[in-house]
């Protein structure tokens, strides 16, 4: 009898044992993933951390997502990539009062941790948020608030920690291709960044990699677990997202359409060579003052993505002075063989472009040089 209560002792004290290792913090700590909004920034969701301290009457989301926007540089350090990015803590109502205004969805998980593990999230938050901490240097791709929240996990819970599978199975997705399908309905956006980028982002994507985007770490963090066992709670609707509207219109596709018959028609009817010469003279100065943009994102600022950006070959930035060059039949051979190559380094998946919307930019482009060194008088002996 006394070997069965003693047994029964020992079992209710391990029991309370664990009970008190696995949690006597008395915090709650909840992943929030935010949805999208109307303005480009907002076109990607958001991650916030939220933290409970039910002794302490704590209730504050951290996020890593904040910027002063008062900042008298604030254009020029944004355009060289120098804005300095910084962890604030709000109060969970504060942060709510804000999707709510903006009519954005909020998603909540509540992580399955320790109270250790629990200690161990809360004190690096808190690190993190001090003054001398808090800022780091915004990278979109590889640095953001879904990426340093991201590193959280590994960080605490050691090398047994496993994120979920987010990557779709048998698919090779870029990282252009994935900001492609959030801007589906931002035509004009989607084109502007697919320029500007450059072929870094056209590399797969590891299953880490895609959690730049809140709504895959979500995934990454609801399929993660530490030795098997799920760290997560399945994710619960705080606030409702608002219903997907659809593409539209591909205004840029139309636009560039239009381009190309209006330069066709100058070009190919002698009647009409006056506006030939215009659309011609139009196609190099925009060409030309977007291949300086590249150069200057490219070599001028401290913008990863915007390294390595090939597109400088159809867009070469001498195109602004072609008009006054005396001699174009050879420049005008440059141009087409530039072309081509970028058109070769899509094809080859090296960096690829809105083919659909600046294909017709690019005929254009490619006729008007083909007339260049038609026109150009050939030297005789």
């Amino acid at each position: 009898m006394m070997k069965k209560i003693f047994l029964l002792f020992t079992i209710l004290c391990n029991a309370y044992w664990l009970s008190a290792q696995q949690d006597s913090s008395h915090i709650r700590i909840s992943l929030l993933t935010c949805g999208v909004g109307d303005e480009v920034w907002e076109t990607f969701g958001h991650t916030g951390v939220r933290v409970v301290d039910s002794n302490k009457g704590i209730d504050v989301v951290y996020n890593y997502g904040t910027f002063d926007g008062f900042d008298k540089d604030f254009e020029i350090k944004f355009m060289r990539g120098k804005l300095l990015y910084y962890v604030s803590m709000d109060t969970y109502d504060a942060f709510m009062n804000e999707y709510i205004h903006y009519k954005r969805g909020v998603e909540e998980q509540i992580l399955l941790l320790t109270g250790a593990q629990k200690m161990q999230v809360y004190q690096y938050l808190m690190e993190n948020a001090l003054p001398e901490n808090r800022n780091y240097k915004y990278d979109f791709f590889f640095d953001n608030c879904a990426t340093r929240i991201r590193d959280i996990f590994p960080k605490v819970l050691g090398k047994d920690f496993r994120f979920g599978n987010t990557l779709p199975p048998h698919t090779a997705l870029t990282f252009r291709d994935i900001i492609n399908q959030y801007f589906y309905k931002r035509h004009w956006e989607r084109v502007g960044v697919n320029i500007l980028l450059g072929s870094k982002i056209d590399r797969r994507m590891t299953n880490e990699d895609i959690m730049f985007l809140p709504d895959y770490l979500r995934d990454g963090v609801g399929g993660g677990t530490v030795k098997g066992v799920k760290i997560a709670t399945p994710s619960q609707v705080v606030l409702p997202a608002r219903p997907i509207e659809k593409a539209g219109v591909n205004e840029p596709f139309w636009v560039m359409t239009v381009i190309m018959v209006l330069t066709l028609i100058g070009l190919f009817f002698k009647r009409l060579r006056i506006l030939g010469n215009l659309m011609s003279g139009l196609l190099l100065f925009v060409s030309g003052l977007l291949g300086c943009i590249i150069v200057v994102m490219w070599l001028g600022t401290d913008h990863q993505a915007c390294q390595n950006n090939f597109n400088v070959l159809w867009a070469l930035p001498t195109n602004i002075i072609a008009i006054f060059v005396k001699k174009k039949s050879r420049y005008a051979l440059l141009g087409m063989s530039t072309i081509f190559l970028a058109l070769l380094l899509h094809l080859l998946h090296i960096q690829e472009m809105p083919l659909l919307e600046i294909g017709p930019f690019l005929f254009s482009l490619l006729c008007v040089f083909a007339v260049m060194y038609k026109r150009t008088p050939k030297m005789t002996a």
